[in-house]
């Protein structure tokens, strides 16, 4: 045997013909190595004795060379994890002993060919995650001796899977068709020929009714027989929209990893406990109240039960038997209330804890700070209220921390920014924090987004906003792809409004989900923040959206705001900043989402492509702005002359008074009526801010229209008389 698979360096070049003289190799394995590309040598057709051939992940490419049919020997055929470009080539006919076939992860196009209902002693077939189509061929069940059958990731989108397709396969144990969009459709009442120890059917059409089926395979089994033992169960995003039975948890096999997301599955669970390793059930209609779980010996858990409607306390977690490693709690987007209990001193391991858009209230338990490996924690859309906890500064791993959306208090704290290093993403928005921004938060290096909005900090920015260095400076690739997975695992864990698979945007930028990882922001609007915009902010170049919009800044928009080239979003609205825009601003070319209304700006607005694309409302209420988009131009229109007709200038300025009078008393007993319904829900009075905010730039606009038509039209008939 030849292995270099397992070497400290790596094999690369070209492979000499003169492996052929090793006329009783009957092992070849280059796994993980790196052959640039180069074609797969035709002379491995013959290695005569060969029983195992590893060529995966090596960078091969081009058609697999058909003189592999003639290693009558061969058990083991390893091509996967070799890229594009590898094609079928091949007559799988004569390799009547291959025992184990993968050609996963090659971009493999075309239909399963039919040569594979020959290989009789097949036992692992491995085609995931190429570009496979068409339909798959009932030859597939007649390999009776197959163990592992791996089709996911390709597309075989509208084919359809009967009895037929699985009628030999009675030694079938893993079976793994996720994301091939497949149906899966079976006679009421039908038995399967085998046994699975795993089940992975995420994104195939099951529904609408639970299978019966898959009750064959656990509802008998018992801890001791093997045969009667499913560990692994995925039957996400396959379109269940049923009541799930009780049977279903009966503690004698729910000890397993557990997935029914993005369904429409309802039920309750039952009193027992039930034992997990992993339970996602999010995105499903599952209600009552949380139950019981205890964990494995040694196993690590997971619980992921958000976007139900779970309702009561969530005081269950605090009796979770603790023998494994509880790992993730994601119990946000339901209907919990009450206060979250001081009992996590047990869960030292926890890394990831969401508890976010519920209704809890009551402050901040202080056991969270036991929580010493944690590195995301969501307490968004409660009712929280109070200072945060001191201990949570012995949270030193967090790197995601969102407290948004409830009823926070006092200073914040400087320990965020002295011991909670490690933070890419903070935001505290929409509580009631109160005080100046600390320069401490200077030091969070590794910070992408920074969101203060909607709080009542007053004060200046702290100029040393530029050491966040994130922001500041371009990193290197490991340490994009380590945020990058970061916010992967937000999305798939965190169901937040700035990471989220069903928003394809954030706040107006062009970001998509993907690119989230990228994502650089600061938001602190809606304070009480005051003075001149320190320069400082200019040197944040990779910052791509920025909102200072409803504060006090006075002074001027930064001048070298050009430098922040990849800007796509600009909100400095509802302000007093004053002069010129100025003309670096037409250098951002990337931006989308512009507004500077509601200031003291003058002058004419810059001249770009950009710029004027943008409506006249992102410049409107600065009196002194001209130019287009606002107008044609700067130059002043004189009036006409002529004497007015005696009265018309004072009938139009009389009609004029009792217009606002009369606009002003119908706006007064509205909005005053309304008042007293909105101030007493904070939800309600946040969407009737929005909303009035929208509806008053829309009445303010049409109102000087036809202010506008009205003193025209009397000026013309004065003009007549």
């Amino acid at each position: 045997m030849l292995d270099f698979s397992l070497q400290y360096w790596v094999v690369a070049g070209t492979i000499s013909p003169s492996l052929l003289k090793l006329h009783h190799l009957t092992s070849l394995n280059f796994n993980r190595n790196d052959f640039n590309g180069s074609l797969i040598p035709e002379f491995f057709g013959s290695l005569k004795n060969l029983k195992l051939l590893d060529l995966s992940n090596a960078n091969f490419r081009g058609p697999i060379p058909s003189l592999l049919g003639n290693l009558s020997m061969l058990e083991t055929l390893r091509l996967g994890g070799n890229g594009g470009d590898v094609t079928f080539r091949h007559n799988f006919k004569k390799i009547n002993n291959l025992v184990s076939l993968n050609l996963s992860n090659n971009q493999l196009k075309g239909p399963i060919p039919e040569d594979f209902g020959n290989m009789k002693a097949i036992q692992h077939l491995d085609l995931s995650h190429n570009l496979l189509n068409g339909s798959i061929s009932k030859c597939i069940g007649q390999l009776s001796n197959l163990k592992v059958l791996l089709l996911a990731g390709n597309s075989f989108d509208g084919d359809v899977l009967s009895e037929a397709h699985f009628s030999y396969l009675i030694y079938l144990k893993v079976l793994d068709l996720s994301y091939t969009s497949l149906t899966l459709k079976f006679n009421s009442g039908w038995i399967p020929p085998f046994q699975l120890n795993q089940i992975k059917l995420c994104s195939c059409k099951l529904g609408p009714h639970f299978p019966d089926w898959i009750r064959t395979q656990v509802g008998t089994q018992t801890p001791y027989l093997d045969t009667r033992f499913v560990d692994y169960l995925d039957v996400s995003a396959s379109g269940i929209s049923d009541s799930l039975a009780y049977w279903f948890w009966d503690s004698s096999y729910s000890s397993m990893y557990i997935n029914m997301s993005f369904n429409q599955i309802s039920g309750t669970f039952p009193n027992n406990s039930i034992r997990i390793r992993l339970l996602d059930l999010s995105s499903n209609n599952f209600s009552g109240p949380l139950p019981h779980f205890s964990l494995d010996l040694g196993n690590m858990g997971t619980i992921n039960l958000s976007k139900n409607k779970f309702t009561g306390s969530v005081s269950p977690i605090c009796n979770i038997t603790n023998e494994g490693i509880l790992k993730l709690i994601d119990l946000s987007n339901n209907l919990f209330s009450g206060v979250v209990p001081d009992c996590f001193e047990s869960f030292q391991s926890l890394t990831s804890l969401n508890l976010g858009d519920n209704g809890f209230s009551g402050s901040l338990p202080s056991s969270l700070g036991s929580l010493t490996s944690l590195e995301m924690l969501s307490l968004r859309g409660n009712n929280f209220l109070g200072e945060l906890p001191s201990s949570l500064q012995n949270c030193t791993r967090l790197k995601f921390l969102d407290l948004s959306d409830n009823e926070l208090s006092g200073e914040i704290p400087i320990w965020i920014g002295q011991r909670l290093s490690s933070l890419v993403f903070l935001s505290l928005q929409g509580n009631q924090f109160r005080g100046r921004i600390p320069h401490q938060l200077c030091g969070l290096k590794y910070l992408q987004i920074l969101d203060l909005s909607v709080n009542k900090i007053s004060g200046t920015i702290p100029p040393c906003l530029n050491n966040l260095t994130s922001m500041a400076k371009k990193e290197s690739v490991d340490r994009r792809i380590e945020h990058h997975i970061l916010y992967n695992g937000l999305v798939r864990f965190f169901q937040v409004r700035y990471v989220d698979e069903a928003l394809l945007t954030w706040k107006g930028t062009k970001q998509s989900y993907p690119q989230l990882g990228l994502l650089l922001a600061i938001d602190l609007s809606s304070n009480k923040l005051t003075g001149e915009v320190p320069e400082e902010l200019n040197s944040l170049q990779e910052l791509v959206a920025l909102n200072l919009s409803r504060n006090i800044f006075t002074g001027k928009v930064l001048q070298k705001i050009g430098h922040l080239m990849k800007l796509e979003v600009l909100d400095q609205s509802r302000n007093k900043f004053s002069g010129n825009i100025p003309t670096s601003l037409s250098k951002l070319t990337f931006l989308s989402t512009l507004d500077l209304s509601y200031n003291d700006l003058s002058g004419k607005i810059p001249t770009s492509t950009q710029l004027q694309s943008f409506d006249p409302s992102s410049f409107s209420h600065n009196r002194g702005l001209c130019g287009p988009p606002v107008s044609p131009n700067c130059s002043m229109v004189e009036p006409s002359p002529g004497k007015p007709a005696v009265g018309g200038e004072e009938d139009s300025d009389e009609f004029m008074k009792w217009f606002y009078t009369g606009m002003g008393l119908g706006f007064a007993v509205g909005f005053w009526g309304f008042c007293s319904v909105v101030f007493f829900k904070r939800s309600r009075r946040h969407s009737y801010y929005r909303c009035l905010d929208n509806a008053k730039d829309w009445v303010y606009v049409s109102f000087v229209l036809l202010k506008a038509r009205l003193v025209r039209k009397i000026k013309a008939f004065q003009q007549v008389v």
